[in-house]
């Protein structure tokens, strides 16, 4: 196994594991109580996500942040629900593993007459207060556009394709999928080599699914990865094999530190911004608090980050 693809992410966990169990933010001159169960502070989207969170809850001095890690397990992640609405939070935040899983929870924070925002991942009822969250379909939709451009053309594009799944019991994976398949779906001369295989958003399971697509296909002309660890591992994976110059890789959550910067070292051709909700959430819930009316429903922008602008992205973010 390639030591160096796990050496970032055991060092992220490991910060993570330090400050998320759970995560307080107390003083004695707090008015309200939000409680966020978070699905895991291992993926580095996730702990970007935290971050946000944190450090716009920082800019409220009458809030009380408490922040749970459900350590990717649904069970987990329900106890902690349940835990927070006995606390009696003013506002529950929620971003569910799974979203026929999270539901009954939800329901029940419902019931208690606790107003919930839905982060990112859904859940199978339409009684919450608000989501946030990203449009996977478009940002699938805008992958699959710059796939078909990559490999020739809309009506001429060719190419063998390798797609690496997320995990396939949350709604943003067929979301992705199906927004890409909208574009690259329409070109019979872009072939599919896999079945639709679970990589977990994980880039371990990315780099052995693309090890195995090596071994079996002489030639694959792009990968697309429902975020930017599975093409990371993607590439590694190919560059191991000695092939990482014959196709293009294409992610998604662009993270400066991870997606961006990828990107500007040539190792992904493009990565799709996926924005956090963190710090929306804690405004959105600090307007109910308020009184104010909130949005049913608030989608985050995307954009597309390659060669074009990614140094430009990482000088904003003090990274160049």
């Amino acid at each position: 196994m390639n030591r160096r693809k796990f050496i970032k992410a055991t060092v992220v966990a490991a910060a993570a594991s330090t400050v998320f169990k759970p995560f307080y933010t107390r003083a004695e001159t707090k008015k309200y109580r939000f409680g966020f169960s978070q699905v895991t502070t291992v993926e580095p989207w996730r702990v970007q996500f935290n971050k946000d969170m944190i450090k716009e809850a920082g800019k409220h001095p009458e809030l009380e942040l408490i922040i749970t890690d459900g350590q990717d397990k649904t069970e987990k992640q329900v106890a902690d629900v349940e835990n927070l609405i006995q606390q009696g939070v003013d506002v529950l935040l929620v971003s569910p593993k799974e979203s026929a899983g999270l539901t009954g929870v939800v329901l029940k924070a419902i019931d208690a007459k606790i107003p919930v925002i839905i982060l990112d991942r859904n859940v199978e009822t339409d009684k919450y207060t608000q989501f946030i969250g990203g449009d996977n379909v478009l940002i699938g939709r805008e992958a699959g556009k710059y796939a078909v451009e990559l490999l020739g053309g809309e009506g001429k594009a060719k190419g063998n394709l390798v797609e690496l799944w997320g995990g396939m019991g949350t709604q943003p994976a067929h979301d992705r999928h199906d927004g890409f398949m909208e574009h690259v779906g329409k070109e019979s001369g872009i072939k599919s080599l896999l079945q639709p295989m679970d990589c977990d958003w994980k880039q371990q399971k990315a780099y052995e699914v693309m090890s195995t697509a090596l071994k079996s296909f002489d030639h694959i002309d792009l990968v697309y990865g429902h975020n930017d660890p599975e093409a990371y591992g993607a590439y590694l994976a190919a560059k191991d094999a000695g092939r990482e110059k014959e196709m293009k890789i294409l992610g998604i959550d662009a993270l400066p530190d991870e997606g961006v910067t990828w990107v500007a070292k040539g190792q992904l051709t493009a990565t799709f911004l996926y924005a956090t909700p963190g710090a929306e959430g804690v405004r959105q819930g600090l307007k109910i608090m308020n009184g104010e009316k909130v949005e049913k429903k608030i989608t985050l922008p995307t954009m597309r980050i390659d060669k074009t602008n990614a140094e430009q992205i990482l000088k904003e973010n003090g990274l160049a």
